[in-house]
Order: structure tokens, then sequence, then C-alpha cells
């Protein structure tokens, strides 16, 4: 296995315009209160890559951690793309298998409509088509019907002990993939929603 290059994380200040359609007045954070974290990755190609991820400014830190380790443990990542880049659209940033954190919308799951943890900046989805949002006979993306069966443990996927667990859940962070109803296997959030 070829050396990887250092690690590398960067924060940037983020604007609304380049926040684009992810972002819009009445959203629960703004701009100022948002940062985009560039990290070093491991593609499913094994070479290093750089990705954005536009998060609440709280957590950078925190974060910077989790990527450093994961690229260490050389977990494997498709891309790391803000959610602006796909219009604000979840389903086309899932659909592309993106690795994505803000996104100023309402939770997916049933009941009374509440601002996703997403539209504060403080979760993360990873690799959606490997660990798609499953409710029911619907699965987020649907390419990820593919990964429903979570027994057959593949490149990418979020399992119980797993290296991507493991490290959000050193920073306290909790994963979507517990949720017996609604499993989100993608979802890891600082607050656990």
């Amino acid at each position: 296995m070829p050396a990887l290059p250092p690690f590398q994380a960067t924060v940037l200040p983020v604007t609304a315009a380049q926040l684009g359609r992810s972002w819009h007045r009445g959203c629960p954070v703004g701009p100022a209160q948002l940062r985009r974290l560039h990290v070093s990755y491991v593609g499913f190609d094994g070479r290093a890559h750089r990705g954005e991820l536009v998060l609440n400014r709280s957590v950078t830190r925190e974060v910077s951690i989790v990527f450093r380790r994961l690229y260490a443990a050389r977990f494997p990542i498709r891309r790391i793309v803000p959610v602006a880049r796909y219009g604000g659209s979840d389903d086309r940033a899932a659909a592309a298998d993106d690795t994505s954190a803000f996104n100023c919308r309402y939770a997916v799951a049933s009941g009374p409509k509440r601002w996703s943890a997403h539209a504060y900046g403080t979760a993360i989805d990873v690799n959606d088509v490997e660990n798609p949002y499953v409710e029911g006979s619907r699965v987020i993306p649907p390419a990820g019907a593919a990964y429903r069966d979570r027994s057959r443990v593949r490149p990418g996927m979020a399992v119980p002990g797993g290296v991507l667990v493991r490290v959000f859940a050193a920073i306290g962070w909790l994963w979507g993939g517990r949720w017996t109803a609604t499993p989100d296997y993608q979802h890891f959030s600082k607050t656990g929603g």
C-alpha cells in the first residue's frame, strides 16, 4: 500500500453566496456561525483526496479529529462536497454518494416538522449509498437498497464497532444506525438527532 501524503485540515469562513440554496433567511444558523472545513480523505480508489464540509464553527476541531482518524485508517469515502453544489438538494447529494454536513432543511423522519441537525451544521452524512436511510420499504438513496442487508460488510459502510462509528463515538457524536424504526446509517450528529 503506497504511503499517503500528510493529513490536512483547513478552516475557512463561508458566505451566503457560497452556501447557495443550502441556506436561506429563517434558517436556525447563519453564515457567520458556519465554517468550511477542507479535509484530506481516502477515496474508494485508495488515493488521497481533498473535500469540503460546511459545519457549525463550534464543531470544526472535533470533526477534524474524526477525519484525521478516518484518513489514518484509510476508511474509503466516495466524495466530500457541500450540498450547495447539488442546489441544496439532499436527494441529489445522496444519489451522488456524497459525504456532507450543513443543509438548512427539516428532518426526514415522520412526525411534527422540525429542523434537522444538519440545519445547525452539527450532523454529517457519510457515504449515503453504502449507508442509506431506511423507513419501511423506502430507501434513500434508492441505490442504497443494495446495502440494506447490513450483515454483509463492504468498504465504506458504517457498522457497529466499525472504525467509522468508533471515531464519531470518540468525540461524543451519536450514530443514526442505532435507530430501530428508521435506521439512518449515514447519519452522525452531535445531538443524536
